[in-house]
């Protein structure tokens, strides 16, 4: 049986969730409170796993960037991070990432294509 109850109704207030941690909070701690942080974003679902192996890639690409000789790890490395995050946008819906990483893809492709044809 589900039953809808008003969002601001006081009866929730006193209701206690458990987290998976074991932490203990009322649902009016929650709604009130401005140390509970809620994220906006999905968590464990598969936008979760690839953004954050995506991340991984771009970051791995900017700790090599400027290193003689590795120019074509970094291009591949950012390549595959912006990749992720396309895939990222078009999961989430998001223009803004499809738009951006969009972008970034054609340039790094540009970039490589260019070096393994002029090498």
């Amino acid at each position: 049986m589900t039953r809808k109850v008003d969002s601001r109704s006081k009866k929730l207030d006193d209701i206690v969730i458990e987290t998976r941690k074991g932490k203990e909070f009322t649902v009016g701690e929650i709604k009130h409170s401005n140390r509970v942080q809620k994220s906006a974003t999905p968590k464990q679902d598969l936008s979760w796993y690839v953004k954050w192996t995506a991340s991984a890639f771009i970051l791995s690409s900017m700790s090599i960037r400027g290193i003689e000789g590795l120019q074509l790890y970094d291009l591949i490395l950012s390549l595959i991070g912006v990749t992720g995050w396309m895939i990222v946008g078009i999961l989430w819906k998001d223009r803004a990432l499809m738009l951006l990483n969009g972008v970034g893809i054609i340039l790094f492709l540009n970039t490589l294509i260019r070096t393994l044809v002029g090498a």
